[in-house]
């Protein structure tokens, strides 16, 4: 379910004193009820996905599609990547986060992780037309369950950027959002396996 941005605002998360200048564009909860210690389920969860991240005919043609232009324009050489157009946001990280647990990168999105906390996981990634971080938080509802609630933020690059972000609005909340976080509710469902030592 789509939320409103002040359901990620609102929250104290450690994000907002590290990614500051990134607008929030898009909070969803995530169907993943749980305890209170099952945010690093679900974040293994995330790391683990090796098929294709939205897993619908319609999500597979619409990340095509983005590659391919990707391909074709420029968009996503290493030149404009994390480290080359744009600093990664683990230099901004307080000394506590970054001696803590830094989480797992996404081998099926070019994701890269920040930071990973009791409550908090975030990732980024960058190309030509933006600076991204996938932040997942775990919060508890009134019932007291728990479930994982996913916000996107972004800093575009310009014009390029801020034209694209608008361009793909109305694909990411019909065609990518909708079938991943269906996605997500199934495999949750899953038996989880066992945590590696």
């Amino acid at each position: 379910m789509r939320l409103p941005r002040t359901a990620h605002t609102s929250r104290p998360w450690r994000i907002h004193e590290i990614a500051h200048d990134f607008r929030v564009e898009d909070v969803w909860a995530l169907p993943t009820p749980g305890g209170p210690d099952d945010l690093a389920r679900l974040v293994r969860q995330f790391a683990r996905g090796t098929g294709h991240p939205v897993p619908s005919r319609v999500g597979r043609a619409l990340f095509a599609i983005r590659w391919k232009l990707g391909a074709l324009l420029g968009w996503d050489t290493p030149a404009d990547g994390l480290r080359s157009r744009v600093p990664t946001l683990r230099d901004r990280l307080p000394a506590d986060l970054r001696e803590g647990d830094r989480g797992p990168d996404l081998p099926s999105l070019p994701f890269t992780s920040v930071y990973q906390t009791h409550d908090e996981w975030a990732a980024e990634t960058a190309n030509k037309t933006m600076h991204g971080v996938l932040h997942i938080g775990w919060v508890q509802d009134g019932n007291g369950v728990h479930h994982g609630r996913m916000a996107v933020l972004v800093k575009p690059n310009g014009l390029l950027g801020a034209a694209y972000m608008l361009a793909i609005k109305p694909f990411r909340h019909l065609g990518v959002y909708p079938a991943l976080i269906r996605s997500i509710g199934t495999e949750w469902q899953k038996p989880t396996p066992p945590v590696p030592n």
